[in-house]
């Protein structure tokens, strides 16, 4: 079976050996059944001290899912991403098989810089705002694993965050009209 998935693999510091790039490949062939069409994958690859770092991010349509993880070798840490990618994919099977039918489209993020701002480093990323609704939108910050998500309401235009409560439910931040 052949890949059809495209994959870039970014290193940081870091030299890619055959061995890694196949065990990648591997990896990331087996979401070939469950992403039919084109779908592509990033996968970087860094070291600090003995620690190394991989973060996988998988663009499938309008889908964006992503995992990172750290360990003592890449191949480990690569294993924990699948295994967190897998798990999400599950955790929403019903869901993405409905937006995917419906064809919503969901922001591409882009990396972004750290700065020292005195005592804190703040990591800048940025994404072009598509109008989705608040479904959409929790849908998304689920895949994602994060606990809020930013985002443009498809009937109002306005910008807007949707996060997780403590109490397992979800909030709404709606911008007030001046």
């Amino acid at each position: 079976m052949g890949i059809d998935m495209k994959i870039t693999i970014n290193a940081r510091k870091v030299t890619v050996d055959n061995d890694l790039r196949q065990h990648i490949e591997k990896k990331l062939s087996k979401f070939d059944r469950l992403f039919p069409g084109e779908s592509e994958a990033t996968v970087k690859l860094s070291r600090v001290r003995d620690i190394e770092r991989v973060e996988v991010t998988i663009q499938q349509g309008p889908f964006l899912f992503r995992s990172e993880d750290e360990s003592s070798t890449f191949m480990n840490a690569l294993d924990c991403c699948m295994y967190a990618i897998e798990r999400q994919i599950r955790k929403n099977k019903t869901r993405l098989t409905k937006k995917l039918r419906d064809n919503i489209r969901i922001p591409e993020y882009e990396s972004g810089d750290v700065a020292e701002e005195g005592d804190f480093r703040i990591r800048t990323k940025t994404f072009h705002l598509k109008p989705m609704t608040v479904e959409e939108a929790i849908l998304q910050m689920n895949l994602l694993e994060h606990e809020f998500f930013v985002f443009k309401d498809i009937d109002s235009g306005e910008t807007c965050t949707v996060y997780k409560r403590l109490d397992g439910d979800y909030g709404l931040i709606v911008p007030e009209k001046a």
